[in-house]
């Protein structure tokens, strides 16, 4: 058992020690606030306090997990080891940074609680982040963080027991539209008709001409093919499903509709099918319970997990309504158009609500994949060499890839082939 001294322990403190330390590293831990329980403990041992005992392992800590609420705080970033860092502590310090804070302040999302500029659709932007204005959203930095630190401890405490945790990769399929043209009713159809024909967007007419006589030729209907692919991997894929009422940002198929609850019923056979919230539901928890029940009464079984729309996680209301709502995992933590690791880890972490100085029961599954990320590249092999950038630095720490596709890129006919892209993705970085 690794015993940690410090002079006061906090909510934050146990929250980061466990994620860091336990969930990360599979250290078993202890706490004392005694010193003569420190002293006469003769297993591994550090302080985390202000000023050494002796000349035992310490690291400084800053104020940051002993405070509450929200502080203007001054982060300088520093670099330990090639890793960018911050909370730079003084020579007595056993490392050059309290590594504890620092992966606070990013599980937290201790910024985005901080006044912000928000965009469009009322999300945090990732250009505001540290990480992006400090290049280091592409480097899950608190796991390459405990893992410089646990080769620190090893050195001076070679006999401490680590339990070692396995790459996980996992593919996500969300679906906010799963058609198109098809099921679509004679209301919108002939809708989208004349604007298509008023924009002079032929092709589309001939493509919506085509859906009609033939509804399986939708663009967007690529299920079987997806179900027919993973049937080659051994992992239990994972679909993303909006069960909504239509609304501006939510226009996808009527939930009555026999056609589309048949679908998610056949995809639920083979795959894990959770819930894509609504944007009208990200605001308002009624309906997304509301959302919640109606899919779980669809495939009978409960619904666990979570996704945003738009990746529209807005701390900490989204996190307590998914609570309040009975999820227990969610799987928005992530930028759309930007790859890399918002909260700055690729391991999946329990929420800390700052404004109640409380771990709230929900499991975040942070992302480092969207594809429409990629869709900057040009070339297949370009949006592979950026996701092998972000694949070596998640195995080597022995965390979890998490990649979201959607089938709405599928359809589409760009310089990429976004189905043979996710062929070439499963088969590099599935293990």
């Amino acid at each position: 058992m690794l015993l940690i001294y410090t002079h006061k322990i906090t909510n934050r403190f146990t929250y980061t020690m466990n994620q860091v330390l336990g969930r990360i590293l599979g250290l078993e831990l202890g706490f004392t606030t005694k010193v003569e329980d420190f002293i006469k403990h003769n297993g591994p041992k550090i302080t985390y306090t202000k000023q050494p005992l002796q000349n035992e392992f310490f690291i400084r800590a800053n104020d940051l997990l002993f405070e509450q609420g929200i502080n203007d705080i001054e982060v300088r970033v520093k670099q330990w080891q090639d890793v960018p860092c911050f909370f730079e502590t003084d020579e007595r310090s056993s490392i050059p940074f309290d590594i504890f804070s620092a992966s606070f302040y990013l599980l937290s999302r201790y910024e985005e609680y901080l006044p912000h500029v928000r965009d469009s659709l009322g999300r945090f932007p990732p250009e505001t982040s540290l990480a992006f204005q400090h290049k280091f959203l592409e480097k899950p930095v608190v796991d390459l963080w405990a893992l410089q630190f646990l080769n620190v401890l090893l050195e001076r405490f070679p006999e401490l027991e680590v339990k070692k945790r396995n790459y996980v990769f996992t593919p996500i399929i969300n679906v906010t539209t799963s058609h198109i043209f098809a099921m679509r009713g004679l209301g919108r159809t002939l809708g989208g008709l004349f604007k298509d024909l008023s924009g002079f967007r032929f092709a589309r007419v001939l493509k919506r001409i085509s859906v009609w006589i033939n509804p399986k030729k939708d663009p967007y209907d690529n299920f079987s093919k997806l179900l027919e692919i993973h049937k080659n991997y051994s992992f239990k894929s994972m679909f993303f499903f909006q069960f909504a009422a239509y609304s501006e940002h939510d226009k996808n198929i009527s939930i009555h509709r026999t056609g589309f609850r048949y679908l998610i019923k056949s995809v639920a056979d083979y795959s894990i099918v959770s819930l894509s919230a609504s944007m009208a539901a990200g605001d308002n928890l009624n309906a997304l319970k509301e959302e919640k029940r109606r899919l779980s009464q669809l495939i009978n079984r409960p619904i666990k997990y979570s996704r945003m729309r738009y990746n529209r996680v807005m701390v900490p209301q989204t996190y307590r309504n998914l609570v309040a709502a009975e999820f227990t995992d969610d799987f928005s933590m992530g930028y759309t158009h930007h790859l890399g690791f918002r909260a700055g880890t690729c391991t999946t972490f329990y929420f800390y609500d700052i404004n109640l100085e409380v771990q709230q029961p929900i499991k975040v599954h942070p992302f480092a994949v969207c594809d429409y990320a990629l869709k900057r590249y040009k070339k297949q092999s370009a949006a592979l060499e950026a996701m092998d950038k972000l694949y070596h630095q998640v195995k080597l720490v022995r965390g979890n890839f998490n990649l979201v596709f959607s089938n709405e890129l599928f359809g589409e006919k760009q310089q990429i082939h976004w189905i043979n892209l996710y062929k070439a993705v499963l088969k590099r970085y599935y293990v």
